[in-house]
């Protein structure tokens, strides 16, 4: 394996440093909700009624899995299965009002992705966010 220039090697480890604070922001989010953090994951990405499939693709994970989390988040109050509109077979989950929210507190009190972006520059941010689209887009 090649070894990585001192710049590339730098960047790693700030990306590393970035990564383990956006962690420990998004876990002390979530507790703070009363949430594991796959549940706030789950009640942040149900800004739609979604299905059990995409829930499990949004996640990364088995449905069996996401099933359990989903069984969790109603006995709270948190979602609901709904019949879907066009295929009654298919259940959406959906948000209740307290867990909508819940995730609207948990979004709010994501302070560490917003805080030292707004130490730079509009012509900055905007500029970060066309190199980590590059990046993103050179793994797909």
């Amino acid at each position: 394996m090649m070894s990585a220039d001192p710049i590339t090697e730098d960047v790693v480890a700030l990306l590393g440093r970035i990564f383990d604070r956006y962690v420990a922001s998004y876990e002390g989010a979530a507790a703070a909700q009363g949430l594991t953090p796959v549940q706030a994951k789950v009640l942040a990405a149900l800004d739609e009624p979604l299905p059990m499939h995409r829930i499990a693709e949004e996640l990364k994970s088995e449905r069996s899995n996401v099933t359990g989390i989903i069984d969790r988040l109603e006995a709270r109050g948190l979602v609901e299965r709904r019949p879907g509109e066009r295929d009654r077979r298919i259940k959406n989950i959906v948000a209740t009002p307290e867990g909508a929210g819940l995730a609207r507190n948990f979004r709010q009190a994501l302070g560490f992705a917003a805080e030292p972006l707004a130490g730079l520059t509009p012509e900055e941010r905007l500029r970060l966010r066309e190199l980590l689209t590059r990046m993103v887009d050179a793994e797909a």
